[in-house]
């Protein structure tokens, strides 16, 4: 199967079913199908060759999903850009995929205007929703209009098969530069039919995606398992707490997919209300790990929703999978294998561990990345081990009944005087306290110990508590020696598009001189 035929095979069971809202748009999964033919006839018509790369620069719309579907029936890449790059990240990433054609929203000018002058080879401009200023100040991009006209709405006639490369996203950007991931229509074909079946998702919810369609959870765990179900599809332009209840409210959605962070803003926020949330059923939530604590925060304020978690990254999709039916039991684990993968825990030798020892993750499966394009030394690292084991970089434990519990990211982990510790653990032991809104614990360096743990943390609208009784709540709940040394308030932490927060810059002007991998 490719991914082009999740949308074919919707349209062809029900063309009239609403597939696309969003941006004051509705199409039917008819019409959906028609737009993306269409586009994908033009693109043809470009005679670029084979696994050229198309990127992508937009916010969540009906546009973007248009556009990744008539890519995906074409031989070419897409390439799904970060709208929260600077000009130089966002040249970066197009140079190194070496993009020749860029969709790109009209708000987007601006950056594109910053970034030409910084090719290696500036790619052709597609206006993905254009306006009258398109005329004016970019003489040299077209309007998607203009590009489609005249195009058939027939299937494009393309002789793909299931191992060609579908697409590239970028790895979350916490760390460094990205990486390029690239992967084929049957990694994600896999990912899609086990997060359809893992998820609980069927062809009468109304799926809102909330997290970016640049981002791997976005696009193909949720997203694209919608098309393929033939669900009504919500398009939200950027993430609001207050937006999202009313989107629910008014479109009546069953099921959503968010990050812990967004699930925080949710329940914290002045305005949120469960009751407007009423319709709602099915969430699915993962980009990092969410402690104990804030979970059943979570769970209080929505009783009526089934929660379920899904450990993954952009290299693998989702590799497991915590629901209801697993039971109070296994909260503190992220879940069982997913449908379609293996998972492991390998020591530093790359054996594979037995149930209850901590070591590095380790998964394998249809799902599985290509490569890092571009890359071949990472690629190489990646996939060092033999037998097909793709290294997470992650560490955690597997138990008897074969559930994994993520200790954390390994990034993350620090060293306190020969000790290993996990900023998860810490920042469990103060979710619990009731004024804490958010928080992020991570090591900064120690002349007695190498490191030691800090925590950045933001409190709940009006609460108040002082940095001593924080690290005493802290010291009463976790060992010692693992308690934060010291706590900066903050009015807001820094975070990735998805979400996810950015310890690295937290922690970076702690190091600033020092040698540390941050």
């Amino acid at each position: 199967m490719l991914v082009g035929d999740f949308l074919r095979d919707s349209a062809r069971r029900t063309p009239d079913r609403v597939a696309l809202t969003g941006r004051g748009e509705c199409l039917s999964y008819a019409q959906f199908d028609e737009r993306a033919n269409r586009l994908a006839n033009a693109l043809l018509g470009l005679r670029l060759r084979k696994a050229a790369k198309v990127a992508i620069l937009s916010t969540n719309s009906p546009q973007y999903a248009v556009a990744y579907f008539a890519i995906a029936r074409t031989p070419y890449v897409s390439v799904h850009c970060s709208t929260r790059s600077t000009d130089s990240e966002l040249a970066y990433v197009l140079n190194k995929t070496k993009v020749e054609v860029l969709f790109f929203e009209r708000r987007f000018m601006s950056m594109i205007d910053g970034v030409l002058s910084k090719l290696e080879k500036p790619p052709r401009l597609i206006v993905l929703n254009p306006g009258n200023e398109t005329e004016r100040r970019h003489g040299e991009a077209t309007d998607i209009d203009q590009f489609v006209r005249g195009r058939p709405a027939s299937s494009p006639a393309v002789d793909l098969e299931e191992r060609d490369p579908l697409a590239i996203t970028l790895t979350g950007g916490t760390t460094g530069l990205p990486k390029a991931v690239l992967v084929s229509h049957k990694a994600r074909c896999a990912s899609a039919a086990a997060a359809a079946r893992d998820f609980g998702l069927d062809e009468n919810d109304i799926v809102i995606v909330s997290t970016p369609l640049f981002h791997t959870a976005g696009l193909f765990v949720w997203f694209a398992t919608a098309v393929m179900l033939g669900t009504s599809v919500v398009l939200p332009e950027e993430w609001d707490a207050v937006e999202f209840m009313r989107t629910v409210e008014q479109e009546k959605v069953t099921a959503a997919f968010l990050v812990p962070s967004q699930l925080n803003d949710l329940i914290t926020h002045p305005e949120f209300s469960a009751t407007r949330l009423a319709t709602l059923r099915n969430i699915g939530y993962a980009g990092a790990p969410m402690g104990r604590a804030l979970f059943d925060r979570i769970r209080a304020a929505l009783p009526h929703v089934a929660f379920t978690e899904n450990y993954g990254q952009s290299e693998a999709c989702p590799m497991t999978i915590r629901c209801e039916r697993h039971g109070i039991g296994k909260w503190d684990t992220v879940g069982r294998v997913a449908s379609n993968a293996e998972i492991g825990v390998v020591d530093q030798s790359g054996n594979l561990l037995p149930a209850g020892e901590i070591g590095e993750i380790v998964t394998r499966g249809d799902q599985l990345f290509d490569e890092y394009f571009n890359d071949p030394e990472e690629t190489a690292e990646a996939f060092r081990l033999p037998d097909g084991w793709l290294l997470t970089g992650d560490v955690g434990l597997l138990d008897e009944d074969g559930f994994l519990t993520l200790v954390d990211r390994s990034r993350d982990m620090l060293v306190s005087g020969g000790e290993n510790v996990y900023p998860a653990e810490i920042e469990n032991a103060l979710y619990q306290h009731d004024a804490v809104a958010e928080c992020a614990v991570f090591g900064i360096p120690d002349e007695r110990w190498g490191e030691v743990p800090v925590a950045h943390v933001v409190l709940s609208t009006g609460a108040f508590v002082s940095e001593e009784e924080l690290i005493d709540f802290c010291a009463a709940r976790i060992a010692r020696f693992k308690r934060p040394r010291s706590i900066k308030f903050e009015d807001s932490l820094p975070k990735t598009p998805v979400g996810k927060i950015q310890k690295n810059a937290l922690r970076e002007p702690y190091w600033e001189g020092r040698d540390r991998k941050i």
